[in-house]
């Protein structure tokens, strides 16, 4: 289950809080079955980030500095 991976996830986003970002393989092109719920997906951001800096670093900052590094 998604939950049994929150406290590895929460371990690394703790650990490497400048080199992680939040991503999902959406539209999911590559499942012709049991398509995950990505509204679920994002309802463990809190447990993997639980505060607000590291869900700004995990959500914001660190895809701003990969996708537009000239903005930083």
């Amino acid at each position: 289950a998604y939950r049994d991976v929150v406290p590895f996830a929460r371990r690394v986003v703790e650990e490497f809080p400048d080199r992680v970002l939040w991503g999902t393989d959406w539209p999911h092109p590559n499942l012709a079955t049991h398509m995950p719920d990505d509204g679920l997906l994002v309802d463990f951001v809190p447990g993997i980030a639980p505060t607000p800096e590291l869900r700004q670093r995990l959500l914001v900052d660190n895809p701003m500095r990969l996708y537009w590094p000239e903005a930083g």
